[in-house]
């Protein structure tokens, strides 16, 4: 792996967290609002960002799939992750591991080739 399998990673990371919070946080939260309240005005922003969102991680879940080289499966278990909810958390650990993983095999790389 190189460095721009890291970084893209990194991006996708960046994305993960704040997509799997935002479908109980903002979905959940604005549902329960418009019914106890009147203030149905707040749930299509809310909605609106959250698909925004769920659209940055698909993009940039494409992009590491296609950068990384991973098997099929292996992107649609971290798109599965994306729909779950709060699933994105566990996604992150995952992906982290693996960013920390390429990053090392990049150094070890550049090492190689200095040497």
């Amino acid at each position: 792996m190189d460095i721009k399998t890291a970084s893209a990673l990194h991006r996708l990371r960046l994305v993960s967290v704040p997509e799997a919070l935002s479908f109980p946080a903002l979905l959940i939260f604005g549902s329960l609002l418009s019914r106890v309240s009147d203030i149905d005005y707040l749930l299509m922003p809310l909605g609106f960002l959250h698909a925004i969102l769920f659209m940055i991680y698909g993009v940039l879940l494409l992009d590491v799939w296609y950068k990384a080289k991973w098997p099929f499966k292996k992107a649609v278990f971290f798109f599965f992750l994306s729909v779950v909810p709060l699933g994105g958390l566990y996604g992150d650990k995952l992906l982290k591991r693996e960013e920390a993983d390429s990053v090392v095999a990049a150094r070890v790389a550049r090492e190689a080739a200095q040497a």
